[in-house]
Parts: C-alpha cells; sequence; structure tokens
C-alpha cells in the first residue's frame, strides 16, 4: 500500500511541474488546489481512520495554511526587485516560521491547540 501512495502521490507532483513548463499559471493553479491535502485524506480513509481524526486533519490543514500565505506575495515581490533566489527564500521561510509560530499562540489563547 505504501508503494501505491508513494507512486500516486510523486505522479501528482510530476503532472503539475510538466504543466508547469508549458504554462506556469495552470501550474499555479494546480498547485493551490489541496491535492496533497486530498490525497492524505483519501489515504487515511484507506487505512481506516475514523471520521474525527480526517476531520481533525482538515481542520488543522486550515490553520496551518494561513501562515504560509503571505509568501506568495513576498516571495515574486522579492524576486522581482532584484533580490536573489536563495536569499528571498530563506526570508521567506523564515517569516513563515515567524507567523506560524505567532498564529500557534494566538490560537491557545483562544482555546485552539494547534501544537
Amino acid at each position: 500500500m505504501d508503494i501505491a501512495k508513494l507512486f500516486l502521490t510523486a505522479l501528482v507532483i510530476l503532472m503539475v511541474t510538466k504543466v508547469q513548463i508549458f504554462h506556469d499559471r495552470i501550474s499555479a493553479l494546480l498547485v493551490a488546489l489541496p491535492l496533497t491535502s486530498l490525497l492524505a485524506m483519501i489515504w487515511m480513509r484507506v487505512e481506516g481512520q475514523d471520521a474525527s481524526r480526517i476531520a481533525n486533519h482538515a481542520e488543522g490543514t486550515f490553520w496551518f495554511v494561513l501562515p504560509t500565505l503571505p509568501m506568495f506575495l513576498l516571495l515574486p515581490w522579492m524576486l522581482r526587485n532584484g533580490w536573489g533566489f536563495g536569499t528571498a527564500l530563506a526570508i521567506n521561510c523564515l517569516v513563515t516560521v515567524i507567523l506560524f509560530l505567532g498564529l500557534v499562540a494566538i490560537l491557545k489563547r483562544v482555546g485552539i491547540n494547534l501544537m
């Protein structure tokens, strides 16, 4: 089963990267779709996980996506303004981690425990 999951998941990633060669906007749309989350939930169901675990996964995914969103505005801005790719990516990763930790702290205060 793990080999099948690995193959199908890798196939999805390969397809998206191949689409990017011809049309970066369509590739961006495909990447924006929650394919990884959908595949993970499907695999959880196939493996017999109960509905509450799948629901917890989906809810957690919602919260974890939020701190990643600014990267998709900041990274293009940095690249278009002369920042090197490695530097821009490193800064964006750091910003994402800081936003993630901030979100976890804020949500904990209102009773939502992500960690």
